[in-house]
């Protein structure tokens, strides 16, 4: 497996533009299917994760083509509704795929979808939601099928703001009969995209980024071409890198309204920030203050996809500062890979009390998930000595190549990767 050797102890510095999202480009490639033809979509970031969705739909009968930042999906020939097991496992986000394909076949068949072991991520939200539109869902050994007939327009109330089964709802509601209203939906940035790339297909879907959406389904979708938005985690996560380094960093192409939160956070730690347009300028001199307290919830509240990468920066302010998850439960994985680097943090239950340290001393620590990985990352360019980042698959997942980015800041990491030898069978 591939490792990031990392030299810490040097302050970042430099410019840098943030790739497309992830989360937002997901959910839009799941939507393709929709579409009666070949769409385009542009700022597709090169990831593990992007790499898998674009195998499972040509596994579908859809072709696929990524080039540079675009990648060109003509779903005219998908005729499976049946996501293939091996790659679903290997990737919560194909839970995506279940409205689109239930609504352009009537029925599909998923398995449990894989991941990073981050807790308890049940998908019962996202089958009552179709189970609302009309679908019957049925359960065999370790398969979901969902069926229906038509899908009819409903009102549909969420439990929990759920991205992934308010996306859900919004694919499979487009093509319905009549209008369907999602209350207590997600608010994300990534929900709004997806409305808009629906939008220019031809859909009719108001409210996103509101708690309320309104979608009046329509017959046909037609292709379109479509931008996607920046990555506001690998945005947050860089501007985090800047500050544990004591560095002074410049994103381009990046949405600072998509980043209130953690903006706020990083200016109550002693973090000089400077915003225009669509650039974010960093600047952390001398040792930062400790955060009282950050509590992770959705959007627009303190987004627990930065809580790892922020614990590190906390680690190293002066005082104690407070942590609390609670979006998942499984989500304090890298503590003890922070603590090994001489970090001084204690868990109880959903809470980690952090109490800040002089600096952190390299150390060979491993990947436990995406997030945690990109922490470990920060961890070891802030750190005094060299540290070995073990497990580097789960960061591919969502950063494109996460050590080039570094690099072009003045960070000194480069990827291990090992050569398989040959055996001489003679």
């Amino acid at each position: 497996m591939d490792k990031l050797v990392i030299e810490g102890g040097r302050p970042l510095s430099g410019t840098i533009q943030i790739h497309g999202a992830k989360n937002a480009a997901l959910p839009i490639l799941a939507a393709s299917l929709l579409s009666e033809g070949a769409v385009q979509l542009r700022n597709v970031p090169r990831l593990l994760d992007i790499d898998v969705m674009l195998g499972i739909l040509s596994r579908l009968g859809c072709k696929t083509v990524h080039k540079d930042d675009t990648v060109m999906v003509d779903a005219s020939g998908a005729d499976s509704s049946h996501v293939p097991e091996d790659l679903m496992k290997q990737m919560r986000s194909s839970i995506f795929l279940m409205g689109p394909l239930l609504a352009r076949f009537k029925e599909v068949c998923i398995y449990q979808p894989g991941g990073c072991a981050i807790g308890e991520r049940k998908i019962d939200l996202h089958l009552r939601g179709l189970q609302a539109l009309g679908a019957v869902i049925e359960e065999n050994d370790h398969q979901i099928w969902c069926r229906a007939s038509k899908l009819v327009g409903s009102d549909i109330h969420l439990d929990f703001p759920s991205v992934g089964a308010t996306e859900n709802i919004m694919m499979a509601a487009a093509l319905a009969e009549g209008t369907t209203v999602i209350t207590n939906a997600a608010r994300e940035p990534e929900i709004q995209d997806l409305q808009n790339f629906l939008n220019r297909m031809g859909a009719s879907i108001m409210g996103a980024g509101t708690d309320t959406i309104t979608i009046q389904g329509v017959k046909r979708l037609s292709p379109c071409d479509y931008e996607i938005i920046p990555d506001r985690i690998v945005a947050g996560t860089a501007l985090i890198a800047a500050a544990a380094t004591r560095g002074t960093v410049t994103l381009t192409h990046c949405n600072p309204s998509h980043l209130v939160s953690l903006l706020h956070v990083l200016r109550r730690a002693g973090v000089q920030i400077s915003t225009y347009n669509d650039i974010i300028t960093v600047s952390s001199i001398g040792r930062l203050k400790a955060v009282e307290r950050i509590i992770t919830s959705p959007y627009p509240s303190f987004p627990t996809d930065l809580q790892s990468q922020v614990m590190v920066l906390l680690s190293l302010a002066d005082g104690v500062s407070l942590m609390k998850e609670t979006v998942f439960e499984g989500r304090f994985k890298h503590v003890d890979e922070l603590v090994r680097m001489g970090a001084d943090i204690s868990v109880d239950m959903n809470a980690a009390i952090i109490r800040g340290v002089p600096r952190l001393y390299g150390a060979t620590v491993e990947a436990t998930d995406l997030r945690a990985g990109a922490a470990l990352v920060i961890a070891g360019l802030a750190a005094q000595g060299k540290t070995i980042v073990e497990r580097v698959y789960h960061i591919d997942r969502g950063y494109d190549r996460i050590e080039m980015m570094f690099q072009r800041l003045g960070g000194v990491v480069r990827r291990d990767a090992p050569v398989l030898k040959q055996l001489d069978l003679a």
